[in-house]
């Protein structure tokens, strides 16, 4: 029986990796183990072709890296596949930017004053069902989603509407359109909405806009579905229970408690297929491209991605990033998609975030090695 790390595919994978010298690529990966993470899987198109390679291990007390193949949760990423979705609606002339939210999903009572575009843009205010975490230190708690309760209860199913009415029962962050806020409360409105409009499923209507048009066999909407598909790296979690540290194995999760905030499974093939698609205009006319790549003043946030300055070679970057459970994903781009830089890293996730300071650097290295002197000073690393 072939070994799931040495199938043909990655074998090519492997192939295409050590075809180019780049050991710049591999060392970066590699200091990113070296500052606390279990493994790296890394995928660069540039100028120079194509680059793929890994590091450090899939999973605790075996050796063998992550595969380069591998699937993983690409949390906030889920973000980008959803406004795609929604403003390809909006070009088929079935949703309005600007309408009234209210007017698609009457059955929540939403502030009429929240348009669409608020929902994809985070400024409609809306409580972010994950918890808001205030400047001045104050926390106001969501669902469980950390800690031995969120542990002990990770294969919990829950439905898009409860999470967004928990949402509801909160304050608002900010009167709409006034303000900038990371809630995953709008991603699940903007699911719910794509579902109304067309009567679909979000599963088919991924299918139909994205996944089976640039050829997505790696991409998966798992709603409550838990397990990731072969092969994969390991993702765990570490928390205290009566004084002792407990390491947890948390790979296969019911992901429905995050919702569109960040529940989807891809690969570094599939990442680097869509955002290039997506910024060469292979999936949006040019003047809705032009309107998810307007970002918000001083957020620098888009509709589902964030527009970063490229650092000191000039030039911008587009980006959205993603945090969830013992995964994180990286997903950047050219403005014009020539350009490309996904990967995955697998970690020991924990309540303190005790990784969050190396991550950012690891980021940070890496879009510098690739776009050249790119900062990641503001991006939507977390999901939560």
């Amino acid at each position: 029986m072939m070994n799931q790390f040495n199938s043909p595919e990655n074998m090519k994978e492997k192939r295409v990796a050590t075809g180019q010298d780049r050991p710049e690529l591999q060392k970066a990966i590699q200091e990113i183990v070296d500052s606390g993470f279990l493994g790296v899987q890394l995928r660069v198109h540039d100028e120079q072709g194509e680059w793929v390679g890994s590091a450090g291990v899939s999973k605790l007390g075996d050796a063998a890296k992550p595969p380069t193949n591998g699937h993983f949760r690409i949390g906030s990423n889920t973000k980008t596949f959803t406004a795609t979705v929604v403003l390809q609606l909006v070009a088929e002339g079935r949703i309005g930017l600007e309408d009234p939210v209210v007017d698609y999903l009457p059955e929540f009572g939403l502030d009429r004053r929240i348009t669409v575009r608020m929902l994809l843009q985070h400024t409609s205010g809306v409580f972010n069902f994950t918890g808001e975490y205030y400047e001045d230190g104050k926390v106001v708690p969501g669902i469980p989603w950390q800690g031995q309760e969120w542990v002990d209860n990770r294969f919990k199913t829950y439905r898009p509407e409860e999470l967004v009415r928990l949402a509801l029962t909160k304050s608002v962050r900010f009167e709409p359109g006034t303000g900038w806020s990371y809630s995953n409360t709008n991603y699940v409105l903007a699911r719910l909405l794509i579902e109304k409009v067309t009567g679909s499923s979000l599963v088919e209507e991924m299918q139909r806009l994205i996944l089976r048009p640039l050829g997505l066999s790696g991409t998966v909407v798992p709603g409550t579905q838990s397990m990731i598909p072969e092969p994969h790296a390991h993702a765990y979690y570490r928390y205290e229970d009566d004084g002792e540290q407990k390491t947890v194995d948390i790979t296969n999760q019911n992901p429905s408690w995050i919702s569109t905030g960040g529940d989807m499974i891809s690969t570094t093939k599939d990442l680097h297929t869509f955002i290039s698609a997506l910024m060469g205009g292979k999936l949006l006319p040019a003047p809705l491209l032009a309107e998810m790549c307007k970002p918000y003043p001083k957020i620098g946030y888009g509709l589902g991605v964030f527009v970063q300055d490229a650092g000191s070679n000039g030039g911008t970057i587009i980006t959205h990033n993603g945090g969830i459970s013992g995964y994180a994903a990286l997903m950047y781009s050219t403005p014009d998609g020539s350009k490309t830089l996904t990967a995955s890293i697998n970690y020991v996730d924990d309540a303190a975030m005790s990784l969050a300071v190396p991550f950012q650097k690891a980021t940070q290295r890496l879009v510098e090695e690739v776009f050249g002197g790119g900062q990641t000073s503001r991006q939507g690393d977390q999901v939560l």
